[in-house]
């Protein structure tokens, strides 16, 4: 294999093999990745996507004539501040290492990367007159840091192991170099005038976020563009800089001065601060809080305080450019440099949703007229979910609109190890036309769920035309479009074993517990319904509702990573210390549950994980405990059955927390085995969504 300079501008590559060499040769080392990632897809039908079995085995170089691509834009943004919270938290080194491959072959020369971020705020903070424990305390749990670094809370979940804070500034230091090492720039984090209570003055002001309390400084008060400075310099000194900081001093939280300029003045501040230290300093902003808060950031608002940024200065991150995009609404960022970014997932949830076939449409609808972006991105809040959406779109950045379908047949081909079936590509057609069909479905709010995750509720679940209504309609497809190619995947995964242990495996997984989830649903509207006519037997659906939890988180445990165990195995895995174990193990369960606190509903479920060990444990715990109230509440509604229902969810979260869920069976079968088993025996409870919808019973509620 060889690789070779490519003169000219822009990204660009060109790759040929013959006699069994391939030489790739690029404008930069980024496009080298991208042109060999091109030349294993177009050739040897292999695409590196992260659920991919690696090292790939048998690679054979097929000699082929020269092909040539080119980036629609210069740049390839990458992360959110949240992932670093929702699926990098606990990465050691040979994870990350194979993530900044998959970023380069994917066309990422922009990562966002605030690992270490910790130590510069502990050697500034004591600088300025804190001890170490408070320090460790103002930052809190590991689990939380980026919601710390946007300035949504602190002194939470922690304090801060002294350990973590040595071991993440020596993986960040590693990261950086390999990233820098393939040509990316990486974006590192940059003060937002959050400060410890302890530094807090006559003029400082505190806002809320999630009920959390944090003090922000005035950008008047001289200490403001100070600490941004200070901050900026230490972390020069540090990781190095490539002169890209995030910073996002309003990220869901209405500015704490209602002037409308005083967003400008902590523009002007932000930017003071960075250029002091860094005079070829780009400030990259997130968006997000123009379409979070969109009825406070009125079309003025935004335009006063983007004039306050100078062009040279900033980088605008259309962050959730897929569904809300804000440069058609703001005069595209007032011709401040911009990337189109797409979101596509909150908190790592594990559903399958999502528009397939027209993901990045709006990508290249906004590369026409003046002011295109200069770059196009990934800024989903978790990632390892839905990989398809996000390889259309990074394709997309490189090769142009393909026709769907076209593009479709050669991701199936590339994405089980070149295999030609049409039974494959047929079943991916279905998730087409269910899952990844077109939707106006608020990802957002994650309505779109189902019960499995939710929290049960009887003044929720007591009426069952209404119940039915809400979780078929949430989900607005033909659920035995959905059973259509989860049948595919398994008859493909007798036939071919081989491809089990690679994302066949994965994805006969993935989509059997989209499957499952319906049928969960299924049973608890029978449930209900059975319990309104019954006097007093048990609902024989409860125990099938029931059972369903079981039999998916067995499904579940077939692969580590859709296990808990694993998750809070990575997290455990830094521990030094009996102390440091419980900080992390408890960050690593709340995060994924109740999210800050049992109790406050805000947050909680945010993450909804289907994970064995909440599936089995977790979640059904819950439904158990409704179960066990379901004939008083049906006999004689009042709102003391949720009072009390509250109190015993209070109780399972608590526990949750402090001991995990109690151990889970490991499965007996391989996964093809146990796929057909369970498919045999829950998808023939699934009805189309207008006959479950349409179902009426006498004297329900």
């Amino acid at each position: 294999m060889r690789f070779m300079q490519l003169p000219g501008e822009g990204r660009r590559y060109r790759y040929s093999a013959s006699e069994s060499i391939l030489t790739v040769c690029a404008t930069d080392p980024i496009s080298a990745a991208v042109g060999l990632h091109a030349y294993l897809r177009a050739v040897c039908h292999i695409a590196i996507s992260w659920d991919t079995t690696l090292p790939v085995s048998a690679l054979i170089i097929r000699d082929t004539e020269p092909m040539e691509g080119q980036a629609e834009v210069a740049e390839g943004y990458y992360f959110n501040f949240c992932t670093f919270s929702y699926t990098v938290a606990y990465w050691d080194w040979d994870k990350w290492e194979r993530e900044v491959d998959w970023m380069a072959l994917n066309g990422i020369t922009m990562p966002l990367n605030v690992l270490g971020h910790e130590s510069v705020l502990h050697r500034v903070y004591t600088e300025v007159g804190l001890n170490d424990e408070e320090v460790r305390a103002f930052l809190g749990g590991p689990g939380y840091l980026p919601f710390q670094y946007m300035g949504c809370l602190d002194s939470f979940a922690g304090p801060l192991p002294t350990s973590w804070i040595r071991k993440h500034e020596e993986l960040a230091v590693r990261v950086l170099d390999r990233q820098r090492s393939l040509g990316m720039t990486p974006v590192l984090p940059a003060f937002t005038g959050h400060v410890p209570a302890q530094l807090a003055g006559p003029t400082t002001g505190t806002r809320t976020w999630d009920e959390f309390t944090t003090h922000v400084l005035h950008p008047a008060d001289p200490r403001y563009a100070e600490l941004c400075r200070r901050i900026t310099e230490i972390q020069m000194q540090t990781f190095g800089s490539d002169h890209l900081y995030a910073a996002d001093p309003f990220i869901e939280m209405i500015p704490v001065d209602a002037d409308p300029a005083h967003p400008g003045r902590v523009a002007r501040a932000t930017i003071s601060g960075l250029v002091a230290a860094d005079p070829q300093a780009v400030w990259v902003l997130q968006s997000w809080p123009f379409s979070f808060q969109d009825d406070f950031w009125t079309e003025d608002r935004v335009a006063s305080f983007l004039d306050a940024m100078p062009a040279e200065h900033s980088l605008i991150l259309d962050l959730w450019a897929e569904t809300k995009p804000m440069w058609n609404r703001s005069d595209r960022f007032r011709g401040k440099p911009w990337v189109w970014c797409a979101l596509l997932n909150f908190g790592g949830r594990t559903d399958l949703i999502g528009n397939l076939s027209t993901v990045a449409d709006g990508f290249h609808e906004s590369l026409t007229g003046d002011n295109p972006p200069i770059g196009w991105g990934l800024a989903m809040e978790g990632t390892r979910n839905n990989t398809a959406l996000f390889q259309r779109v990074a394709e997309a950045a490189w090769s142009g609109p393909a026709p769907f379908d076209h593009w479709l047949r050669d991701f199936v081909r590339h994405r089980y190890a070149g295999a030609e079936s049409e039974d494959l590509v047929d079943a991916w057609r279905a998730l087409a036309s269910s899952v990844y069909k077109e939707t106006s479905l608020d990802v957002l709010t994650g309505h779109f769920r189902g019960a499995l995750t939710a929290k049960p509720s009887y003044a929720e679940t007591l009426a069952p035309d209404r119940l039915a209504t809400r979780l078929w309609g949430s989900r607005p497809y033909d659920p035995a479009i959905l059973v259509r190619a989860w049948r595919l995947l398994i008859e493909e995964a007798e036939r071919r074993p081989r491809l089990l242990d690679g994302e066949l495996g994965h994805d006969l997984i993935e989509v059997g517990r989209v499957v499952l989830s319906h049928v969960v649903d299924q049973h608890l509207v029978a449930t209900v319904r059975e319990a309104a006519r019954s006097s007093g037997e048990t609902p024989e659906a409860l125990g099938r509702f029931l059972a369903v939890f079981d039999d998916l988180d067995r499904l579940l445990a077939c692969r580590p990573e859709f296990t808990l165990e694993h998750w809070v195995g990575e997290a455990e895995a830094w521990a030094e210390d009996e102390e440091e174990r419980r900080i992390l193990r408890d960050n690593a369960r709340r995060i994924v549950t109740v999210w800050d606190r049992p109790g406050p509903p805000n947050l909680d479920d945010y993450a909804a994980r289907t994970w064995s060990g909440l599936v089995g444990g977790y979640y059904k715990d819950r439904w158990t405990a409704w179960a066990r109230g379901l004939f008083e509440a049906v006999r004689s509604p009042s709102a003391e059955h949720d009072q009390r229902l509250g109190e015993r969810l209070l109780d399972i979260e608590r526990t949750f927390l402090e001991r995990g869920p109690d151990a889970q069976p490991r499965p007996t079968t391989d996964v093809a085995s146990l796929a057909r088993r369970l498919f045999e025996a829950h998808a023939g409870a699934l009805r189309t969504s207008t006959d479950v919808a349409s179902q009426t019973v006498t004297g329900s509620r």
